[in-house]
């Protein structure tokens, strides 16, 4: 059924679609009867996209080429692309000092150069439509820091200056482009990530969940990947149509202090 806020259906591209966020988001926009192409590394994700009438492209983001060719795929299959939801992202937990190089540069590869080059590679379909949505699925850590996680946290504070710019440069071709920015969801990105803060902080896993991960929420739990796909399909719809250049916190009240 097409959502009353939608009343045609759209084309999305959703990244990092074999869990989680993107898993949500996917089925989300299924359930709104949108034509939907999941893009993900791992080939098993094909699985979980076709089970809901979604199309999926194989690509490791990380290469540049492969963002092109996703976008190029999407556009063969659909003849346009009306929604791009920048979702796909990978973590290593290390002190600064030893953070390895080549770590770095594939967490800024993945999490800010490849929404950069599928935003670039999606903008003439949207302008030419004089419509289009951009979400960028950021972080409470793209508005404050925390120990062991200098490229995560440098990826998502540059995927928010991303965003104002393209918002700015959208508004009059009809393009919004926003920013979400979750506390910890319950995905397996966040719970693989327990045993590393466990050692970076010297404590147990359980302890982490509470004194790290929980302890400047409000409401002391993990956020559900659905809470997250809302808002997503709230902001690519015709009603969010004056939203653009924000970032929206689901946070549990982490930033309130």
């Amino acid at each position: 059924m097409t959502n009353p806020t939608n009343p045609a259906p759209r084309v999305a591209l959703v990244t990092g679609t074999a869990s989680g966020i993107g898993e949500a988001v996917v089925r989300q926009f299924r359930e709104m009867g949108h034509q939907v192409l999941a893009v993900d590394y791992n080939e098993q994700a094909r699985e979980k996209a076709e089970a809901v009438g979604a199309a999926f492209f194989q690509a490791d983001l990380a290469d540049g080429e492969a963002c092109k060719a996703a976008v190029a795929e999407a556009l063969k299959r659909f003849g346009r692309v009306d929604i791009l939801v920048n979702n796909a992202g990978i973590q290593h937990v290390a002190p600064l000092e030893e953070f390895p190089e080549a770590k770095w540069r594939q967490i800024i590869d993945l999490m800010l150069t490849a929404p950069f080059l599928l935003t670039q590679a999606v903008w003439p379909s949207m302008r030419q439509n004089g419509w289009g949505r951009v979400i960028n699925i950021a972080s409470v850590h793209a508005q404050i820091a925390s120990p062991g996680k200098s490229a995560y946290i440098s990826a998502k504070h540059g995927m928010i200056g991303l965003t104002k710019t393209a918002a700015l440069e959208g508004g009059a071709q009809g393009i919004t482009v926003n920013a979400i920015c979750p506390a910890y969801v319950k995905t397996p990105l966040v719970e693989n990530q327990i045993a590393d803060q466990a050692r970076l902080h010297g404590m147990d896993e359980q302890q982490v969940v509470e004194q790290v991960m929980l302890k400047n929420a409000a409401v002391k739990r993990l956020i559900q990947p659905e809470e997250v796909s809302g808002l997503v399909a709230y902001l690519a719809s015709d009603a969010a149509g004056a939203v653009t250049g924000s970032s929206w916190n689901i946070d549990l009240g982490w930033t309130a202090q």
